[in-house]
């Protein structure tokens, strides 16, 4: 099959997959890297938007998942998503990304990673959508509570792409879906190579500087 008609239904009852859809579904000759594709979700949704749109996916797992699909605009790579010499050697046969949507290893060292590489390949004006950014679902008296590994890294992710913000204000807005377990959104807005991120630190009060003097000292005696 082309794409799975019922997975791309169930694919926009997703609010944050609704969400990547109503910002994409018009490119024309649209381009997509897609990392991470499980039972094929996301990747009918994308498949729809090729179909409409005249487009190319690209999609990598680890898991193989080729046989899901029978469709020429579609390729599936079966790999990890940093085996980056021979994945940025398929990018280079579509040409300029408008689309990479990161959903692999949810481990903020890894997405850091994988965005700093595929990054170069995207267009200007194209999009980064990142997934998992929210631990809402995950904490206390929250639906799944229970999953204290999600809440963790959910949070880890949130934070580096705050971080990787802080140090590239002027080359990409940001925005933030938080419906379900989250997703971020990235707008290129310049070529420019992206720079390493730097951690966010509080500018102290007087004050709290005072207190933590007073804390340090009678915590030492």
């Amino acid at each position: 099959m082309l794409y799975d008609k019922e997975k791309f239904k169930k694919a926009l009852t997703k609010q944050k997959l609704n969400f990547i859809y109503n910002h994409i579904k018009d490119i024309s000759n649209i381009k997509i890297l897609e990392l991470g594709v499980r039972e094929g979700l996301s990747t009918s949704l994308f498949l729809e938007v090729c179909e409409k749109n005249n487009g190319n996916l690209i999609s990598i797992d680890i898991n193989d998942c080729g046989k899901l699909f029978e469709n020429a605009k579609w390729n599936f790579i079966h790999s990890s998503d940093d085996n980056f010499e021979m994945i940025n050697e398929q990018i280079l046969k579509i040409g300029e990304l408008d689309v990479i949507y990161i959903d692999s290893l949810h481990k903020d060292f890894h997405v850091k990673k994988v965005l700093y590489n595929y990054y170069n390949f995207l267009k200007k004006g194209g999009y980064v959508f990142l997934d998992d950014v929210s631990w809402l679902p995950y904490a206390k008296s929250a639906e799944l509570e229970n999953k204290i590994s999600n809440f963790n890294d959910n949070q880890k992710i949130f934070k580096k792409i705050l971080e990787i913000k802080f140090t590239n204000s002027d080359n990409f807005d940001l925005e933030f879906c938080f419906e379900n377990s989250g997703t971020a959104k990235i707008v290129k807005k310049n070529f420019e190579k992206l720079k390493e991120p730097k951690k966010v630190t509080k500018i102290l009060s007087i004050t709290e500087i005072f207190k933590n003097i007073l804390e340090n000292f009678f915590s030492k005696s």
